[in-house]
């Protein structure tokens, strides 16, 4: 019996019989689709920024690695461009493994960035009261207080970078094919160099809050280690600061450069770089 043939048995009447289903109250949101519910919420936005995060910084890692074969001289810093180009070897096209890694750092970059963007949105719509005295930074550092600004600043020297040195259109002395004359080129100009120095100044103070975080949004924080999350977040900035810097530096020097270096012009240079 329903309660309201009880209440009706009790008071001598008989009830009246309809066939209307009562509905909820609220309507239940439609859910979405498995990852994008996951998204949705705060804590997978951050899984994940986390997850695209390590992506990027293994980039960034590995890029900077590659790099250092600058200071072993055209030939091999060209080799190792040419050597990315036939990643696949007989197995795949030109390039193409290559462009397989660019679409996939695109993706991570867009889902971190938007992540990025979602979480500041809800954290700016939690802070509805605003705070009635002046803010005590006691958890935060200078690195997680400018993460938006340093984010976006980053952000335009990536794209300044693939121009300057991968599409050619922000140097006037590029030559497709050839890495080493078009680093030299580049960091030739006084304003470049000081601006890419000043770029990785402000990426690694992005990576180290980000290296830092990681860990948290992943569920694996613990006080305990804690001091060891710094230590790996000091240390891989570190890394990933001198080596960027050293090579605008060292063209500035005069490290490296062109040495009287004829430019070949290759037969590869009209394809893709």
């Amino acid at each position: 019996m329903t309660g309201t043939v009880i209440e009706a048995h009790q008071r001598g009447t008989t009830p009246v019989p309809t066939n209307k289903a009562v509905g909820p109250v609220f309507r239940t949101k439609r859910k979405l689709p498995w990852p994008l519910e996951i998204y949705s919420s705060a804590v997978g936005k951050k899984w994940v920024m986390a997850v695209s995060g390590v992506v990027l910084l293994g980039f960034v890692l590995v890029h900077m690695i590659g790099n250092l074969h600058l200071y072993e001289g055209p030939e091999k810093v060209n080799a190792y461009a040419e050597a990315l180009r036939e990643l696949g070897g007989e197995l795949a096209p030109r390039t193409f493994v290559l462009w397989v890694f660019r679409i996939g750092l695109a993706a991570a970059f867009v889902v971190h960035l938007h992540a990025a963007w979602s979480l500041t949105m809800i954290n700016r719509k939690a802070r509805a009261v605003p705070y009635q005295s002046k803010r005590d930074w006691i958890a935060a550092n200078f690195a997680s207080r400018t993460m938006r600004w340093s984010g976006l600043i980053v952000g335009a020297y990536v794209l300044f970078h693939l121009a300057d040195l991968t599409w050619g259109t922000a140097n006037p002395d590029f030559v497709r094919g050839d890495v080493y004359h078009n680093v030299v080129a580049s960091f030739s100009r006084v304003p470049v160099a000081a601006f890419y120095v000043v770029a990785n100044v402000l990426l690694s103070i992005h990576i180290y809050h980000g290296a830092w975080s990681i860990f948290q949004s992943l569920g694996a924080s613990n006080p305990r280690f804690d001091h060891l999350r710094r230590w790996f977040a000091g240390v891989f900035a570190a890394v990933i600061l001198v080596g960027n810097v050293s090579f605008p530096v060292a063209v500035q020097l005069g490290l490296i450069d062109e040495d009287g270096r004829q430019i070949p012009v290759a037969a590869s240079a009209s394809e893709e770089g």
